[in-house]
């Protein structure tokens, strides 16, 4: 009998997948000069940012899926404004890089990703610098080097903006984590475009301006409506498809998903751009980095379960509150006013409870009452 919630998580990671790679081999169509000849990178991701920022007003204004989040100036400016940055760079270096470099060695390059992640968040202050992960990412560099040598259309400038575009990204995620928590907001994909994709369009004009429009203006371009539409509507759902794919399994599978999906670009990459040839020295180079982003992987989720302390089961901690709750009430009495022990017995009795900064003691005692006459026979 299949088990039909499993059948629904692998469906998800498999349209995840296909629409991921469906989308890094679109923009590489579209933006090169050897197929669609669109070689304007800003104006393609200037599309993306502008269609999913409607469609985003139109799920949350018009037919109210999802309600806004309560977003002061304040909050705009510190937080989503530079967010919003460094997503728009993000995007216009990554989609400037297919015009210099292949697909295959744009994956290979993005292994960097967990280097570039982990080099920001210790210079944000969120992470320490670790010997462990240190080498990790050292194994990683020697990989996409080695990866870099044995690439036969090799080019710096591609390159650069690849990079450049990784640690980026990777500085956005770092001010997601660091400006959004300490503000207390949770957003979704659709909240997240809501706010950030006008933003993104709106820095991404003044580049535009300056760069593209001239050209624009002076070259023949061949624009074609549906090819655009369907381009922005694969990006869009790709964001949606990552929500769903969070929201049924755990980093782990993400981040294994992530590897699988490299590999099959990789692969595709070959079939549908003859040019970018994969030589022997590529792949040696990719798996040792390969080895070393496991690795991280590894020492990450590792870190996670270490700091998750393990939960009670529901009769301990009855048990336990009922203890905590019979200890208290010996030394402190709620009605005895004149009682000079009161105060410090109600200190001890939140330092011991570890429930205290969630639930109320008297509420979760209440609870544990509850339950416990419940379960006596």
């Amino acid at each position: 009998m299949i088990n039909k919630s499993l059948l629904l998580t692998y469906l998800y990671l498999l349209i995840y997948i296909l629409l991921s790679s469906g989308v890094i081999l679109y923009n590489k169509w579209v933006l090169s000069p050897k197929y669609f000849n669109f070689p304007f990178p800003i104006t393609l991701t200037m599309i993306h940012m502008g269609f999913s920022g409607a469609v985003a007003f139109c799920l949350i204004r018009v037919f109210k899926v999802v309600s806004p989040v309560k977003m002061t100036f304040e909050i705009y400016a510190t937080c989503v404004i530079p967010i919003s940055a460094f997503f728009a760079s993000s995007l216009w270096f990554g989609n400037t890089a297919y015009l210099h470099i292949s697909v295959a060695f744009i994956q290979m390059l993005k292994a960097l990703m967990p280097v570039a992640t982990f080099v920001m968040a210790v210079l944000c202050g969120t992470d320490k610098l670790r010997c462990d992960v240190f080498l990790n990412m050292l194994l990683v560099s020697v990989g996409v080097v080695i990866s870099s040598y044995g690439e036969i259309h090799f080019n710096v400038v591609g390159t650069v903006y690849q990079v450049t575009g990784i640690f980026a990204e990777a500085l956005r995620l770092v001010l997601t984590q660091v400006l959004l928590q300490k503000k207390g907001l949770t957003l979704n994909p659709i909240t997240s475009l809501y706010y950030i994709a006008p933003c993104s369009f709106v820095f991404l004009f003044v580049p535009w301006y300056l760069l593209e429009k001239p050209a624009m203006e002076v070259s023949q371009i061949q624009f074609n409506f549906w090819i655009f539409f369907s381009n922005a509507l694969c990006a869009l759902a790709l964001n949606f498809s990552i929500f769903l794919v969070i929201g049924r399994t755990g980093a782990v599978t993400i981040r294994v998903a992530g590897v699988l999906k490299d590999w099959i670009l990789i692969a595709l990459s070959t079939v549908v751009f003859p040019e970018s040839t994969i030589t022997g020295l590529n792949i040696i180079g990719y798996a040792i980095a390969l080895c070393g982003v496991v690795m991280y992987n590894y020492l990450k989720v590792k870190d996670v379960r270490a700091s998750q302390l393990p939960s009670d089961s529901i009769p301990e901690r009855i048990t336990k509150d009922w203890k905590l709750e019979k200890k208290s009430s010996d030394i402190y009495e709620p009605g005895n006013s004149n009682d000079n022990g009161g105060g410090n017995g109600q200190q001890s009795d939140y330092n011991i409870d570890e429930e205290a900064p969630l639930i109320s003691s008297s509420r979760l005692s209440h609870i544990g009452r509850t339950q416990l006459s419940s379960q006596s026979p």
